[in-house]
């Protein structure tokens, strides 16, 4: 005798939120299987354990890598599968999703906790159809005495229903509300959001795809396929660009042309915070010719160098067509990989690589289950912050064939990530979507869809919302000015979070080609320092601590030659207020000092102090007499001789501002080094 009755609610599926309260308990365990089907090599497709967890494809039904399924389709014999929840309760409802041909589930059983396997759903003779037709949502509500369990065990008469029948998820509940589940989509969503098309200056009748907008947003590249002036044959892919105008419109596309663009298929992968380094899939060849990979060309007076190789350990992609999707970080030090390997979950996944001190990449690692699936995970993008995923997956409940999904980074591993949230109707479409890009500003964003095109895929904007926004940044930027020229020169420029100076960003400053730029995010200080061979490091603070919008700071900083007579001050050798006690961060600047030193062993230094005219003469004069006593100290310490470090206190006699306002007195309030002797 069957202790239940089976509770179906009609076949019409819609994605609601759970019922406000309800606990809803998702299988988290196979017990044991019949059999279980094989995808591609190396992947995880129609496995026994993608039965757990969360409902993967709902409302699309069909075929779902993302779900069990037996080895045998249309098999005599058959088929189950044992499921364990994490915790025991009075279980009031069962809800089993299917996917590809739902129909063929012939019995439910509750195992408790004796092992007694207790039936509570059978499927008569009248359910035995020839094919799918099936609610995807088979609802079973076991009717007086409810059991108390943990695990479920679903039997499979495959030769029921034609096809690979297939199970998605398992869940319970205590509550006898229908077990419902939901797209999750980000929240608050403005009832006004439009995606629009950017225009034929851009777009048209071909395929326009991977945009990737510079940084200052002043910039897009993109892929332009089945074009008739692209290089070799019109349908191979080139890379384009396009500039912003005065008017905020876009400008007439115009194709990049050699060396980035080869007769093989081109795209740009990302680029640097100052936009004048480009990553692009393809290792190229002096020939002309290309291989598998990652390459970067810098932009100089002369245009775009030939593409160097990036080059990844044990880099290889084993999918069938071996096209990798790269997302470079603004950091510099951080890739995003979307492959296929002997570890995968999918026929794509998104990995990680890190750069090493050698220059080279280090090999992909996983990134974990949160982000990937049985099915494809692509096209990401990490915004400025260094924080913000954005990337397209077909293996969780969409509108689409693929959909943009978002999710935060929780800590510095790169594996630990925020459950991704769908952008919604409005940005997802019933075909494929993808390739997110966003500037600094992050005001807008750019993606790639098909719906509402000119032709093929076209290149859209829209206007970002709070819910799906990056953590705002500062771009900073500026020149490195020799300071007795008064020239711009050629130097490194680095940022490091203060006051643990932790090094955050790094680019190579080139003034033929621009400023140098650099992204920051807020809520931090930051020390920015400049550095070139024969000057003196000079370091400025930028502090964004309590800054909460993006912005943009103009910063310049002031190399000093390195030579007799010099004289450098320390902006970053700072004291406890009337104490010669160094606080916290100034020791870095006395490290460069140090450093500075040790390089040139013959060198010679006198240590000048100097204070306000607030307060008594005396007492500053015997301030700064201490404050240059304590600096000495620390330069002895470092392993400098004494010999080679001289002390000079000026209290207030030796200002340079006037000492009418704080700003002005604070800039008197200093401590530098003269230059006796090279």
């Amino acid at each position: 005798m069957i202790r239940g009755v089976l509770l179906v609610l009609g076949c019409v599926v819609l994605l609601l939120p759970a019922v406000s309260g309800q606990t809803v308990q998702w299988a988290s365990s196979v017990v044991g299987f019949s059999s279980e089907g094989r995808g591609e090599a190396y992947t995880q497709q129609y496995r026994a354990n993608q039965i757990l967890g969360k409902p993967n494809r709902l409302p699309q039904v069909g075929d779902n890598v993302c779900a069990w399924s037996p080895l045998y389709p249309d098999g005599p014999n058959e088929e189950w599968i044992t499921v364990r929840f994490a915790e025991t309760i009075p279980i009031h409802q069962i809800a089993i999703f299917q996917s590809g041909n739902p129909g063929a589930i012939s019995q439910v059983l509750i195992i408790d906790g004796s092992g007694r396997e207790i039936p509570v759903y059978k499927m008569g003779p009248s359910a035995q159809i020839a094919e799918s037709g099936q609610t995807p949502i088979l609802r079973i509500a076991p009717t007086d005495p409810v059991i108390t369990a943990n695990t479920v065990k679903l039997v499979i008469s495959p030769n029921r229903i034609k096809g690979p029948n297939q199970i998605d998820a398992i869940g319970i509940s205590s509550d006898p509300q229908p077990i419902d589940i939901a797209i999750n989509v980000s929240k608050d969503a403005p009832k006004d959001l439009v995606k629009e098309n950017i225009g034929s200056q851009v777009n048209s009748r071909g395929q326009e795809v991977a945009p990737v907008i510079s940084p200052d947003g002043k910039t897009l590249y993109f892929t332009r396929g089945q074009h008739e002036r692209n290089t070799g044959d019109p349908k191979s892919q080139d890379v384009w660009y396009s500039t912003l105008q005065p008017n905020g419109e876009w400008g007439n596309a115009i194709n990049i042309g050699p060396p980035i663009n080869t007769t093989a298929d081109n795209a740009v992968s990302g680029m640097s915070p100052d936009g004048r380094t480009i990553y692009l899939i393809n290792v190229y060849k002096p020939d002309g010719s290309v291989t598998y990979g990652l390459s970067k060309s810098t932009l100089g007076k002369n245009g775009w160098s030939f593409p160097v190789e990036c080059v990844i350990a044990n880099n290889h992609n084993l999918h069938r067509n071996a096209y990798t999707e790269y997302a470079i970080v603004p950091d510099g030090k951080t890739m995003i990989l979307s492959v296929q390997r002997r570890n995968s979950l999918g026929n794509k996944d998104l990995y990680v690589s890190f750069l090493q001190p050698n220059q080279t990449w280090s090999e992909p690692l996983s990134m974990g289950p949160v982000l990937n699936t049985a099915e494809y995970e692509g096209a990401p993008f990490v915004a400025s912050d260094s924080r913000t995923l954005y990337f397209t997956s077909a293996g969780r409940p969409e509108y689409g064939n693929g959909d943009i999904f978002v999710s935060r980074r929780l800590d510095d591993s790169w594996t630990n990530w925020s459950e991704p949230e769908n952008l919604g109707p409005v940005i997802n479409t019933p075909e494929w979507d993808g390739y997110f890009t966003i500037p600094a500003t992050g005001d807008y964003a750019y993606l790639s869809s098909i719906q509402n095109s000119m032709g093929g895929e076209d290149i859209f904007r829209l206007k970002l919302y709070p819910a799906i926004k990056p953590d705002p940044v500062a771009i900073v930027s500026g020149q490195v000015i020799d300071g007795v020229t008064k020239k711009p020169v050629a130097a490194e420029v680095f940022s490091t979070i203060a006051p643990e100076n932790k090094e955050n960003s790094r680019v190579n400053y080139d003034p033929e080609t621009g400023d140098f730029k650099l992204l920051l995010a807020m809520s931090s200080s930051y020390n920015l320092t400049a550095k070139r061979e024969g000057y003196f490091p000079s370091t400025e603070l930028v502090d964004l601590s309590k800054d909460k919008r993006f912005k943009e700071i103009r910063k310049n900083l002031i190399l000093t030659p390195i030579k007799a007579g010099q004289r450098v001050v320390l902006r970053d050798v700072l004291f406890e207020q009337s104490k010669a006690i160094l606080l916290t961060g100034s020791t870095a600047e006395l490290d460069r000092v140090v450093q500075m030193l040790k390089e040139y062993p013959t060198m010679e230094i006198q240590v000048d102090g100097h204070t306000d005219n607030q307060g008594i003469w005396d007492l500053n004069m015997k301030l700064s007499q201490d404050r240059v006593r304590v600096v000495k100290e620390y330069l002895l310490a470092q392993g400098i001789p004494d010999l080679r470090i001289q002390t000079k206190a000026w209290g207030p006699s030796k200002p340079i501002a006037s000492n009418e306002t704080e700003e002005k007195r604070r800039l008197n309030r200093r401590v530098e080094f003269t230059i006796l002797k090279m």
